[in-house]
């Protein structure tokens, strides 16, 4: 059994972090933490445990094994690393901070005290993704050229506990948009895919569309589309965007040197496509209701598990991530260092 405390109660809390710990056996909900107190309220009348009145707080409970830190992005690696430090266990949303030296900082101090350190990309447990990685690696389309993959819908007002007053529309709070939102998840799938490395980008990060509380434009990207160069000679491309007002896109394609493979990814069944020539293949595979992610967490820690999404690989994507920001403002392709 693993007892766990959540810093932050916002809707990726209510939606799933909260729910799929409730649901899982081995762990136990000690509790909520937010600076507005009556969110903290409402979920503990909701699944149980108690309202924390600080971080401090919550981390001095000794009875608590692990945090699942999902406060504003800025906050981040402060409170990962208070965490850690406390003793806890942490699972941390994306993006896991603002800097690459915060990064580093956060998987030195999980390293340090011996305690496990997660990030929630959580699309390396959708079971679509994983049986797709199953049939790259047995060759299903030979050796893999290059890729395009998207995430993109209608932005953090659609879903957001504070709709268009939401926090992911400030600078300060977020640091960053939609490649910070929605790219990184891409950037970290495609370097699992692959079990490889980025080494160049080239990318147009940009605001196209989305206006802050007072109508004027955000501070943020909205958009950003990459190409990326990868150590053993792939090339891809990222497209990760807020200004999807139709049906979310969450598919990536591969082009082998036998074939393709698609992978789409609708709400009620996923599918994965193979063409080789004049023979196509397709898979069905239907849609999960949790991410997997906390469970992930939990068995990693209850059985003495390596990290699921390691500090490391968390690291290496903020090194993209930060360069995509570098190359839009320099316009030029960078080396990703």
């Amino acid at each position: 059994m693993m007892k766990i405390g959540i810093l932050g109660c916002g809707k990726i809390v209510r939606v799933r972090h909260a729910p799929e710990c409730v649901a899982n056996p081995q762990i136990e909900l000690a509790g909520f933490f937010d600076i507005r107190i009556d969110r903290a309220k409402e979920l503990t009348e909701e699944y149980g445990g108690r309202v924390y009145a600080s971080v401090d707080e919550m981390l001095k409970d000794e009875s608590i094994d692990g945090v699942i830190v999902c406060t504003s992005n800025k906050t981040h690696a402060e409170i990962t690393i208070k965490a850690l430090r406390a003793g806890k266990h942490v699972l941390c949303e994306k993006p896991m901070c603002t800097s690459v030296k915060e990064a580093l900082d956060m998987e030195s101090n999980a390293n340090k005290v011996g305690k496990l350190l997660m990030i929630a990309h959580n699309q390396r447990f959708d079971q679509v993704h994983i049986r797709a990685r199953e049939l790259l690696q047995s060759g299903a389309i030979g050796k893999v050229l290059n890729f395009r993959t998207e995430f993109s819908h209608g932005g953090p007002e659609g879903w957001s506990i504070d709709t268009g007053n939401s926090w992911f529309f400030n600078k300060e709070e977020a640091f960053i948009g939609a490649m910070g939102d929605l790219g990184v998840h891409k950037i970290d799938l495609m370097r699992w895919f692959l079990e490889d490395e980025f080494i160049s980008i080239s990318a147009s990060v940009v605001n196209m569309d989305k206006k802050d509380s007072s109508g004027d434009p955000a501070g943020i990207d909205d958009c950003g589309i990459c190409i990326l160069h990868s150590n053993t000679g792939v090339w891809g491309t990222i497209t990760a965007s807020w200004c999807n007002y139709g049906t979310v896109n969450n598919s990536t394609t591969f082009y082998g040197t036998e074939g393709v493979m698609t992978i789409a990814e609708p709400h009620s069944e996923s599918s994965i496509t193979i063409n080789r020539g004049e023979e196509t293949i397709e898979y069905r595979i239907k849609s999960q209701e949790s991410s997997g992610v906390a469970d992930a967490f939990a068995d990693a820690v209850i059985n003495e598990k390596g990290s699921p999404v390691s500090g490391y690989e968390g690291v290496q994507c903020m090194k993209v991530v930060l360069a995509a920001l570098r190359s839009a403002e320099d316009e030029k392709m960078i080396k990703i260092v």
